[in-house]
């Protein structure tokens, strides 16, 4: 018997289209659209809803990207109390480690949706309906642009050895059922060239009146994804301007930061006040056992646990430290229990005090005596219960960007960007492995690239360490 090995990016480029039902974008697996099916704009929507949809996945936004930003700093770790998250959470993966090929698989999944919308040559039969296929091609412009940037901040090397822009990144696939199957990985400055071109591409294409649900990706949303990828690169012109065109577009669709007595109730429910760009998950289609909720809650899983050092960032008048968001469990645990607190809650992608905090940082970086920076910061610290600052460093921006956006995956990428070594406030918890300290350069700041995936592709070469 001759056995036939595709690599799983080649498989993911080959898979099916999965889309919503056409009655709304909600996240439900129903139908199936070929591309030769494809001949209307609602028919373009159908199959963006598929990416939507796969991007729902506990592989992806619907737990593990998430999870992974927290438990591998010095926000959370895991108690492997069944078994989950063990090996991200101690740094100590192997090249067949489950999590490294489910996540990979998943985003280039989400690829596959996104390069059929962008690639289809329909035309609208009148103005209206140009525009709206020009609009959808736009949202899954960014949706690429995001999934390669998380595969990057994953899977590359730019944290690694000296990294830079010359390591090794991802492979930047643009087209469906590609006739290169064994693409080789683009450079780290090669994905972030592409990624500021296609958010570029999209904002010509999306025309800021078809803005609608948070639901989905609207222009805040495209500005938004720019401003974080310019963060992490340092650019800071670019992350400055970015966040600011986000927070001026969210503003006229009716977002702002969220108050004090408002900010328990943003993760309560479905497109909250300051929500730039949300994922969906309804009562009969979640991730159930596999979600959010029943990694951080104290549940039959509940491995997720927060560490004590996070909470003690917090004053006694802080919201986002007191037991509406953080409290101790009957095994004496301490719990998130303010996000993702039910099966069914949306998952904020971008929010616009993230937006406040990426303008403040850009700001600083571009001139630390700029006054706006102050001003930012407080805006969120305030808005909080928290005391106002009466001036401010990179370190209380920093600080201010773990307290507002724990558990939403951002801390190990703030850890790494800034070249730190991984903190260490709890050995005993943080079971990193018997090797002492993390230093950042090391091989861990990244995952390795499936075995399944170097077996069956010669052109994609394997981290280092690995």
């Amino acid at each position: 018997m001759k056995i036939i090995t595709k690599s799983i990016l080649a498989l993911s480029l080959l898979l099916t289209v999965a889309s919503c039902d056409d009655s709304d974008l909600d996240p439900t697996l129903t139908v199936n659209k070929e591309v030769t099916t494809i001949k209307s704009a609602n028919d373009l929507r159908l199959v963006l809803s598929g990416a939507y949809n796969r991007m729902t996945s506990e592989f992806y936004y619907g737990r593990d990207m998430l999870v992974f930003g927290d438990v591998r700093s010095d926000n959370a770790f895991s108690t492997g109390n069944s078994g989950r998250f063990v090996t991200p959470g101690s740094m100590d993966m192997v090249n067949s480690d489950g999590y490294a090929r489910d996540t990979f698989t998943q985003i280039y999944a989400v690829v596959s949706s996104t390069n059929l919308v962008i690639n289809t040559t329909i035309t609208g039969a009148n103005a209206e309906e140009t525009a709206q296929i020009n609009y959808y091609k736009g949202q899954a412009l960014m949706l690429r642009a995001l999934a390669h940037y998380d595969l990057l901040r994953l899977y590359g090397q730019q944290n690694v050895n000296g990294g830079g822009l010359s390591a090794d990144g991802v492979a930047y696939i643009t087209e469906f059922k590609s006739a290169n199957l064994s693409p080789a990985r683009n450079t780290v400055g090669e994905v972030k060239n592409f990624i500021y071109a296609d958010l570029d591409k999209a904002l010509t294409l999306m025309d800021a009146e078809l803005d609608d649900s948070t639901e989905t990706v609207t222009t805040p949303a495209v500005n938004g994804l720019k401003a974080r990828v310019a963060l992490y690169f340092e650019d800071w012109a670019i992350g400055k301007q970015a966040s600011s065109d986000a927070m001026k577009q969210a503003t006229i669709n009716g977002k702002r930061i969220a108050q004090a007595s408002e900010f328990v109730n943003t993760y309560t429910i479905p497109k909250p006040i300051n929500t730039i760009f949300e994922l969906a998950f309804r009562d009969n289609d979640n991730n159930s056992i596999d979600g959010l909720y029943n990694i951080y809650a104290s549940t039959t899983y509940g491995d997720i646990v927060v560490l004590d050092n996070f909470k003690n960032l917090f004053s006694k008048t802080d919201v986002r430290g007191t037991t509406a968001m953080l409290a101790i469990d009957g095994k004496n645990r301490l719990r998130n229990v303010g996000k993702f607190i039910a099966f069914e809650s949306n998952v904020p992608l971008i929010r616009f005090e993230e937006m406040v905090l990426v303008n403040a940082e850009a700001s600083f970086m571009i001139n630390n005596a700029d006054a706006t920076v102050l001003t930012s910061i407080n805006s969120i610290a305030t808005n909080r219960g928290a005391a106002a600052y009466t001036t401010v460093t990179r370190n209380d921006i920093l600080n201010e960007r773990r307290k507002e956006l724990a558990f939403e995956g951002f801390r190990f990428d703030d850890i790494a960007r800034t070249k730190q070594n991984m903190p260490i406030v709890d050995a005993l918890k943080q079971t990193y492995d018997d090797k002492g300290a993390i230093l950042f350069g090391s091989y861990k700041y990244a995952f390795p690239i499936p075995l399944v995936e170097t077996n069956a592709n010669a052109n994609t070469k394997q981290n280092a360490g690995y």
